[in-house]
């Protein structure tokens, strides 16, 4: 497992995508998309928040150092909103990847940039983000390494699993800044950020008073349990090296952990049956993480017959297609029972992409991609305000023209 440190810093790249930043290289790597994005955003730089009452409990970044967000208050008619962010970027799920992840801002708040800006669902604009640009927005900082889980430590390896504690702490901070007090509250995240909000969901509801009309929106964390090109599991290997090293299994939703075993319900697809918070999933049935280290990792290609797949999905033969539809068909059917809920809301489109609601060209743009003729922000907003049907499922690529797929160029991670 010692690609996981490179698998975890390809994530924490595309979570730089999300967040419509530079995106990151390490020099192998840089992106591109298929469309002519327009994808700058006007939206805010906010300063990072360290939680100076963290340490008290315990509830510290890989190396101990304090956990921290960035808010951006609310106004006017959104002042008394809140959208919880958090944040994504990979999993670290033994001391050897947990050490080399703690010398990043993945896992220390000394190596965090002091400013982010706002882009996407985030926004303070109206024309980037109509329905929650005045809402109170903070962005909770990932630092522990296992989807605000952990809560053990590695005191020879100077490791603090401390996940959950970080999670407790940050609701907790934002609760005495008058979130307490919240009308509405919107639980959101990316990538792994996106598997937390999943996992956090109904705990998050648990915090406000049955009057809140409180929700919870999963973008690309749909992580499978499936099988690589060689018939492995390698998201199973690795979330439970997580659950394993990080005593994650205690923070897990106990609707599923009462069933099943701790490592399956560290799978979202495992813990949406049982939700009972309204939930949102927006995801890519063609997700490019879980093309390139999951489905098709170097590991279960040594001849490297899926790079050029992998790298462009132009490149893609029709045998591979036909291996990423029945990973699509998977995609479909995890969801098939959560869909048919009233309450939930899906937006899954087939584009090989990763992480759409950050982004302002895939957000809220002119060119954004659409099913049913809405864009993501649209499709969102109609259902978290109860506007309208909330349910868009695309139909198998190539058929639809609106996708930003990315593309990647030089040597593959």
């Amino acid at each position: 497992m010692g690609s996981w440190p490179l698998l975890a810093l390809l994530l924490g790249f595309l979570a730089g995508i999300a967040r419509g930043s530079e995106p990151w290289s390490n020099g192998t790597q840089v992106y591109s998309t298929n469309a002519n994005s327009g994808s700058g955003s006007n939206g805010a730089f906010v300063a990072l928040t360290l939680i100076q009452s963290a340490a008290a409990k315990g509830a510290v970044c890989l190396d101990g150092s304090l956990p921290g967000y960035h808010l951006h208050r609310g106004s006017g008619s959104g002042s008394n909103n809140w959208l919880v962010n958090l944040e994504g970027g990979g999993w670290c799920n033994d001391v050897k990847s947990c050490v080399f992840r703690k010398g990043s801002r993945r896992g220390s708040s000394n190596h965090m940039e002091r400013q982010l800006q706002f882009t996407g669902i985030m926004s303070n604009r109206p024309e980037e983000n109509p329905d929650f640009y005045n809402w109170n927005r903070v962005k909770v900082r990932y630092c522990d390494g296992g989807s605000f889980t952990g809560d053990g430590a590695d005191a020879a390896s100077g490791l603090y699993f401390r996940g959950q504690r970080i999670w407790q702490a940050a609701i907790d901070d934002l609760m005495a800044q008058g979130m307490r007090s919240a009308s509405q509250a919107l639980l959101s995240g990316c990538s792994a950020g996106g598997a937390s909000a999943i996992l956090h969901c109904d705990e998050f509801r648990g915090m406000f008073p049955s009057n809140t009309r409180v929700k919870c929106l999963a973008d690309a964390g749909m992580f499978l349990d499936s099988v690589d090109i060689a018939g492995r599991r390698e998201m199973r290997d690795l979330f439970n090296g997580i659950v394993r090293l990080q005593a994650s299994g205690r923070s897990l939703p106990r609707s599923c952990t009462s069933r099943m075993d701790k490592t399956s319900c560290f799978f979202p697809q495992n813990v949406l049956p049982n939700i009972q918070t309204p939930t949102f999933i927006l995801n890519t049935a063609y997700d490019v993480w879980q093309l390139q280290e999951s489905l098709a990792p170097r590991t279960a290609d040594p001849r490297g017959l899926w790079q050029s797949c992998k790298q462009n999905y132009a490149s893609c033969n029709s045998n591979q297609l036909q291996f990423l539809n029945g990973f699509r068909n998977e995609m479909l059917n995890a969801v098939k029972g959560f869909s048919g809920s009233g309450q939930n809301g899906v937006f899954i489109n087939s584009c090989f992409a990763h992480c759409q609601s950050e982004r302002q060209d895939t957000w809220y743009s002119s060119n954004s991609p659409r099913l049913g003729n809405k864009r993501i922000a649209e499709a969102v907003g109609d259902w978290f305000f109860e506007r309208g049907n909330a349910k868009y499922t695309d139909c198998a690529y190539p058929c639809d023209g609106t996708c930003h797929h990315l593309v990647f160029k030089g040597r593959h991670l």
